[in-house]
């Protein structure tokens, strides 16, 4: 990609900043939705949870068992680490540095605690949560989850110093293990301070790019931490520069441009189908789950 003619770079549309939205005594923030954001279709939400430190004997964690239907959670366990148990028979402890992703499809139970250990012990945790939406066609998937530990995990270095974990999609010769429904790229980025990027994206995709420390500067538009970027979907790559140390969250997917229908846990694309998620959860076909 050639970074000469800048009619192939992205530019950046605004930066929507995570608005503070702690649960219990877990710092969290949300940049999706937002004030101004009601999604990035095909992306949903995030929360970003922490950065803070546990004391021993803490209560950890608060997302006990709670259903999901017609779209994807992708988590990404930046510090501590993570239990899962869902009602379709998997269970995992993913640590530092791992990810899970999970197809809700058709209907799933899920919980995402602390391990005993932590519990005990305590220490540093963050982990960011983004939902994936699904098209019509596939809100009905029979639900599916992979959990993956740091070192299965790709970590491509890039051509200006920085690294890329890449969770799902290609990037060169190499190939993300999270083989998606919907094609989505998908990976976080350590970019040293004085590094510069220039990261390539098939015209039409939608970017999600999300500052989670540091400061960097996107095509040129200075940023802060706790920023999601919006860019437009001309270009054909973005360039990213790195004044300190910093992370982010750097994926794309196709639009899927159909009518989006929510309520809480369940994100359908008509208040029917919404009712039905509702009664076919209250009814137990989403299965049971003792977490």
């Amino acid at each position: 990609m050639s970074s000469s003619t800048t009619s192939s770079v992205r530019q950046v549309i605004t930066q929507h900043p995570a608005q503070r939205d702690d649960i219990g005594d877990l710092i969290t923030r949300r940049p999706l939705p937002g004030p101004k954001l009601d999604q990035l279709d095909p992306f949903l939400f995030l929360n970003h949870h922490g950065p803070q430190t546990y004391p021993a004997n803490n209560q950890g964690l608060p997302f006990g068992p709670h259903p999901h239907r017609g779209f994807e959670t992708v988590t990404f366990i930046l510090e501590g680490s993570l239990a899962h148990a869902d009602s379709a028979k998997h269970q995992s402890v993913i640590h530092k540095g791992g990810v899970q992703w999970m197809t809700a499809g058709s209907g799933i139970v899920h919980a995402e605690i602390s391990p005993p250990e932590f519990l005990r012990e305590g220490g540093p945790l963050e982990i960011l949560q983004l939902w994936i939406n699904l098209p019509a066609r596939l809100k009905m998937s029979e639900p599916r989850y992979v959990g993956l530990q740091q070192d299965s995990i790709p970590a491509v270095v890039l051509p200006g110093g920085g690294e890329m974990n890449l969770i799902a999609g290609e990037w060169d010769d190499t190939r993300g293990p999270i083989e998606t429904l919907t094609n989505v790229f998908m990976s976080t980025l350590k970019l040293p301070a004085g590094s510069r990027e220039q990261l390539p994206v098939a015209p039409g995709r939608q970017v999600f790019l999300y500052i989670v420390n540091g400061d960097v500067s996107v095509s040129g538009e200075p940023t802060k931490p706790h920023q999601l970027v919006e860019l437009d979907r001309d270009g054909e790559s973005l360039v990213i520069e790195a004044a300190s140390d910093a992370q982010l969250l750097f994926g794309h997917g196709d639009v899927i441009d159909e009518p989006v229908y929510s309520h809480g846990p369940f994100v359908m694309n008509t208040r029917d189908e919404i009712v039905q998620a509702v009664q076919d959860y209250q009814a137990g076909k989403f299965g049971g789950l003792n977490a």
